[in-house]
């Protein structure tokens, strides 16, 4: 091989070279800027386990949200009402029974959280699962002054397979879309600084 022949042949190597250095920096710089989108992509005012926090610490915030099932109940009035009523708004959605100890304890606080933060986007959607019906979960409220909520009612408890609660009191928090962003089993103190960020939470993420 000539002098002239190999400097082409080391000259066209070269520049071989710096072509793949070239596109291996071009990949990965595509890399950070999708990694960048993603990081991006996700609301400011997503709902994460950081918020699961103080008064809230026995909040399970899920990793993904699963449409919840649409249970059916009775309003105050014992008309058939959906859950799917409530598309569109944020939904805390509470179980309970007038036999239930720690419920007594909750309610007004669900009370008062409602009270603070209930509107057409909002509501806290307390569901008795007692057997004895309305009238004595309606005695109930107004008894420990939870008058705030209004009256729901599911007393054949099928409502707690479907939604596959373990106990009671037992709240869910459903986005507008219907789907399940985090639950609570137990009691929890719903008008803490903690639970009220975390409604004002969903309220601020996008409505779609």
């Amino acid at each position: 091989m000539s002098p002239k022949t190999r400097s082409a042949t080391a000259l066209i190597l070269v520049l071989a070279g710096l072509a793949v250095v070239a596109g291996i920096y071009g990949f990965r710089a595509g890399e950070r800027k999708a990694a960048s989108a993603v990081t991006t992509a996700a609301p400011a005012t997503a709902i994460t386990r950081a918020m699961a926090t103080g008064k809230l610490a026995a909040f399970l915030v899920k990793p993904e949200r699963v449409a919840v099932a649409d249970i059916e109940f009775q309003n105050g009035d014992g008309k058939p009402v959906k859950l799917s009523d409530w598309r569109g708004r944020i939904v805390l959605v509470n179980l309970w029974a007038t036999w239930c100890v720690p419920c007594r304890k909750e309610m007004p606080t669900l009370a008062a959280l409602q009270a603070k933060l209930g509107s057409k986007d909002f509501e806290v959607v307390a569901i008795s699962v007692d057997r004895k019906g309305l009238d004595v979960s309606g005695a109930f409220l107004k008894e420990i002054g939870a008058t705030a909520l209004k009256l729901y009612a599911e007393p054949t408890a099928q409502i707690l397979n479907d939604l596959q609660a373990l106990g009671l009191p037992a709240t869910l928090l459903i986005d507008r879309q219907g789907r399940e962003v985090g639950r609570l089993l137990g009691a929890a103190e719903w008008d803490s600084p903690e639970a009220v960020a975390l409604i004002q939470a969903a309220l601020a993420e996008p409505s779609s």
